[in-house]
């Protein structure tokens, strides 16, 4: 199994795509920690995952990952139930699509907050315990197709994604002389049960833009995760894999 003994913190992690993360780092041997953005919604996670597989190490947890002593206080409490702390995945976001000048300061702080700041901070929560821990490890944080490609109107999602890439090319130099790794996986139109809801007649020119022919499975997308926390790509930092089809937005 690629993640054997691994410990990982996987924020975001109760459904769609992190959910995803979770499950195939649990089928591929890691003891997990999901977090999701309330504590009843983490243990419903945690609760479904070992219905699946029963023999799996996974917590739940909660905090305001936009509060930096907060994430440090229980990504160290994850990382003592596990018996310590091999990957970080920055999952957790937010998507807004409204126009520009319907945006408001309270829009664009909700998405940057949850977007940025909360990628910042769990960084600096999982360096800090890697460091003190006197190994290295892995961050992977999800990015999107739209930090190269923007999208049509919701300017704070791309410019946040944007963000997130640039944050990785910056700690992925800061890092790696303490072996910590820094990479992102920028998906493409996932079928997560937000796009699953649309209409056919919405979901079919989206699938048309896409030249693999079909939109991504949140399987296709945890692979990603799984490849970037193993060893497999132990030459690999301040990477962004797309996982789109070659989409475009």
């Amino acid at each position: 199994m690629l993640l054997e003994g691994k410990k990982a913190i996987i924020t975001g992690g109760t459904r769609g795509i992190g959910y995803a993360i979770a499950e195939r780092f649990i089928e591929e041997g890691a003891a997990v920690t999901v977090f999701g953005s309330r504590q009843e919604t983490a243990d419903a996670a945690v609760e479904k995952l070992l219905a699946d597989h029963p023999e799996a190490k996974v917590w739940g947890r909660t905090c305001n990952l936009a509060e930096m002593d907060e994430v440090v206080e229980a990504f160290t409490a994850a990382a003592e139930d596990m018996g310590g702390l091999d990957t970080v995945v920055n999952n957790a976001g937010i998507s807004q699509s409204a126009p520009l000048l319907d945006y408001t300061a309270e829009d664009w702080k909700k998405v940057m907050d949850l977007n940025v700041t909360a990628v910042f901070n769990g960084s600096y929560a999982a360096a800090k315990l890697m460091e003190e821990a006197g190994h290295g490890g892995t961050i992977t944080t999800t990015s999107s197709m739209v930090a190269k490609y923007g999208q049509p109107a919701g300017v704070g999602y791309p410019t946040s994604k944007f963000a997130v890439n640039g944050m990785v090319q910056s700690l992925c130099r800061e890092l790696a002389p303490k072996g910590i790794r820094v990479n992102a996986v920028a998906p493409g139109i996932t079928r997560t049960d937000m796009v699953a809801a649309l209409p056919e007649k919405m979901i079919a020119p989206l699938i048309a833009t896409i030249p693999l022919g079909r939109m991504g499975e949140p399987e296709d997308v945890a692979n990603a995760f799984v490849y970037l926390a193993s060893d497999m790509s132990s030459y690999v930092t301040g990477a962004v894999i797309p996982v789109d089809g070659a989409a475009r937005a």
